[in-house]
């Protein structure tokens, strides 16, 4: 039985070490190291000590905060009505189905939608509005990278609020709970696990977003994931850009240590 565990487990321990954990120690040993090999603290002394970087962590956080916000306000009453509606599979489904279509083909096609000439315009030219420059701004950038998330958020939501027992809303309503009552104070905290999970799935990712920063926000929107990309294709700065990588792993880190010590908690509760 041991041999069997440990065979199946090789496959994806290679996998790990090869493509997670051997480039984050070639990401840590360029941070920490100049252009002669040197060890060396002044990339992340440059990194902290220049407004440009902090600018940056700040956008990065801004718009993630911003994505994952309007991305929770629309993905859990969605979730909640899904959670009572017939066919509830074939819905999953449609919701599941766009996860599928690769980024790039996606950001292509808001392109297309969104461009001067694109659908929204013409849509917008039957008003007397159009044509407006609603692509390369931020509004089209945090559409898209909400469209692109939301998915990601209504699942973890939709399973917990399904886990729920029927016998506490029943029980709620039996003791003259109002539905608003019974979703305030049964629903939204039975289902806070989902809600932590959606805003994990959503809100790290958002934190190193490159490629719709380019194609749909152009240069209006810098962020971390945008200075990680010049540093490492255009600048050639592979040590920089391993700093700034660096730096954006701990974030990450310390978002999922947050949002698992919140839940943990609550579970013990």
């Amino acid at each position: 039985m041991k041999k069997n565990r440990l065979f199946f487990l090789l496959p994806y321990s290679l996998w790990i070490l090869l493509f997670v954990i051997a480039p984050m120690i070639l990401i840590a040993f360029d941070a920490f190291t100049g252009s002669h090999g040197e060890f060396t603290w002044s990339n992340f002394v440059q990194f902290f000590s220049d407004t440009t970087f902090l600018r940056m962590t700040l956008n990065s956080f801004w718009y993630a905060f911003l994505i994952t916000v309007i991305t929770l306000l629309i993905s859990y009453p969605m979730a909640y009505i899904l959670s009572h509606m017939k066919n509830q599979q074939f819905w999953l489904l449609l919701i599941i189905l766009p996860t599928w279509i690769n980024l790039l083909l996606k950001a292509y096609a808001f392109i297309g939608i969104f461009a001067r000439d694109g659908l929204v315009n013409h849509f917008l030219s039957f008003f007397g509005i159009g044509p407006a420059n609603i692509l390369f701004t931020d509004f089209a950038f945090i559409f898209v990278a909400t469209y692109i998330e939301i998915p990601f958020m209504i699942l973890p939501i939709y399973n917990a609020i399904c886990d729920i027992d029927p016998a506490l809303i029943n029980a709620a309503r039996d003791l003259g709970a109002s539905k608003w009552q019974v979703l305030g104070k049964i629903i939204w905290p039975l289902s806070r696990s989902g809600v932590e999970s959606g805003i994990q799935a959503v809100f790290i990712p958002s934190l190193s977003l490159f490629m719709l920063t380019r194609l749909i926000g152009g240069n209006r929107v810098i962020t971390l994931g945008t200075a990680i990309e010049e540093y490492f294709l255009t600048t050639m700065n592979w040590h920089m850009g391993s700093t700034i990588g660096v730096v954006l792993i701990v974030l990450m880190l310390i978002v999922m240590l947050t949002t698992n010590r919140k839940r943990h908690h609550q579970e013990v509760r």
